[in-house]
């Protein structure tokens, strides 16, 4: 029996050894160079931190890798899938394996936490049922220890609560690679690490692989598997956390004086 495969899986480069590959990405606006000749791997079920300041390019990086920017030059690879060259029908597609977690949560006020997971389901994979709906929404604000908020609006949670209810509404997709923006921006020293452990966690069971967009060295030394350093634009140095502290960058001092 043949098996038949969609149009975006027929275009995907076999023999990758990441998940992710980023090579020469440059990306301007107007006459300001936000990303100057990027390159950065992702392995598998790999915590991959991009540290750097605030308009360092950091959250650009990551809008060029599902496609919401258009890069000027470079090589974006997810998946094995040559992001640029896909049509729209195809980067839905893609897009359904690659989870976003946006700095500010990115929840309806109008709608329950509820209403809020079961959105994406409805709209991304056609589930109707309200049974599976039910099972499928309850599992996933378990996972982050928060179903007991399933009737409640986003109004009445806290910071950190919001940021793990964006992170459960992400992950009842099942992606494979999950984008972190700025997971512990505005939130207080015990909640960051918090949404830390849980950045973890979600590695650990879901076997995700997770780039991780932040200028919080707390939050870098607490997820990463590895670090590249984002400075004015490239991707200038990359390690271990403990392999960036001990160097001798300039660049990357005022990082580590905490």
């Amino acid at each position: 029996m043949e098996t038949t495969s969609s149009p975006l899986e027929a275009k995907k480069t076999l023999g990758v050894a990441n998940v992710v590959e980023i090579r020469n990405l440059q990306k301007s606006f107007g006459e300001r160079k936000v990303l100057n000749n990027v390159n950065l791997d992702l392995r598998a079920q790999e915590n991959l931190v991009v540290l750097g300041r605030s308009g360092s390019g950091k959250s650009v990086l990551i809008k060029c890798m599902v496609a919401l920017l258009k890069p000027d030059e470079g090589t974006i690879k997810v998946l094995g899938y040559n992001v640029p060259s896909l049509s729209p029908s195809e980067l839905n597609e893609l897009r359904l394996q690659v989870g976003f977690s946006f700095q500010g949560s990115a929840l309806y006020d109008s709608m329950t936490i509820r209403k809020n997971l079961e959105f994406p389901l409805m709209r991304n994979l056609g589930i109707y049922d309200t049974v599976k709906l039910n099972e499928m929404v309850l599992t996933a604000l378990e996972e982050v220890g928060l179903a007991h908020t399933v009737d409640q609006l986003p109004s009445e949670l806290s910071g950190g609560m919001k940021k793990r209810i964006g992170i459960a509404r992400t992950l009842i997709l099942k992606p494979k690679i999950m984008l972190y923006d700025e997971p512990t921006a505005g939130l207080d020293p015990v909640t960051s690490s918090e949404i830390n452990d849980l950045i973890l966690q979600v590695r650990d069971r879901y076997h995700t692989a997770s780039i991780i967009i932040t200028h919080d060295i707390s939050c870098a030394h607490q997820t990463s598997d590895r670090i590249v350093a984002l400075i004015e634009g490239e991707s200038k140095v990359q390690g271990t956390f403990d392999e960036l502290k001990a160097s001798n960058d300039k660049d990357l001092k005022h990082f580590f004086n905490y």
